[in-house]
């Protein structure tokens, strides 16, 4: 007689987690309950309440395994304009389709919680890692390519919101064009302005 294994840790926790990103595709937030994601996973509800007390514990514990499961490639040309072109590039490539659809499933979080996109975001992010154009920034200052200045985060990070605006606007991958544009009509003119870079 074959006995099913027992599953335990860390291969018991992906499994719920998966269950739980499975649930949250096919019934949105409001089917997103212990019940259905317990079922799915072949578990009880007591080894979920464990590990996530709260509902939003667990679903912050879904989104933030998926968002890592996919880490944007930072690229190093040596050129602080290819590098922003290539890391907006692979950000369209991994994230567009998550971002729009976390967007549609979680509407009725947001509207219970009061939470934003960009509140979700700082809660999957680990605390101390900087973003990707944080990088890209302080090995250009490394460089010699950007004076060592104070600067805004609003301005360093600005390409990825362009680019979050674009996908949540057209809901589809943001065309090369309009990366390029960002990055050198937008980004590039103001991050050398407000550093007083020439």
């Amino acid at each position: 007689m074959h006995l099913k294994t027992r599953r335990r840790g860390a291969d018991l926790e992906d499994a719920i987690l998966e269950a739980a990103w499975e649930v949250l595709n096919e019934h949105g937030y409001e089917g997103f309950t212990f019940e259905a994601i317990a079922a799915r996973a072949g578990t009880s509800r007591p080894v979920l309440y464990r590990r996530w007390p709260q509902r939003d514990d667990l679903l912050l514990a879904t989104l933030r395994k998926h968002w890592t499961a996919t880490p944007i490639p930072v690229p190093d040309t040596g050129s602080l304009r290819d590098d922003a072109v290539g890391v907006l590039r692979n950000a369209d490539g991994s994230r567009s389709q998550w971002i729009t659809l976390v967007s549609v499933l979680l509407v009725d979080y947001f509207r219970e919680t009061g939470q934003s996109f960009s509140d979700l975001r700082a809660a999957m992010r680990p605390p101390g890692l900087a973003t990707p154009f944080e990088r890209l920034v302080a090995r250009a200052v490394e460089r010699g390519d950007l004076p060592a200045a104070p600067r805004s985060p609003r301005v360093v990070n600005l390409p990825f919101d362009l680019l979050r605006h674009e996908m949540l606007m057209t809901l589809r991958p943001v065309p090369p064009e309009v990366i390029d544009e960002i990055v050198d009509d937008v980004w590039l003119p103001l991050l050398y302005a407000t550093t007083g870079a020439a």
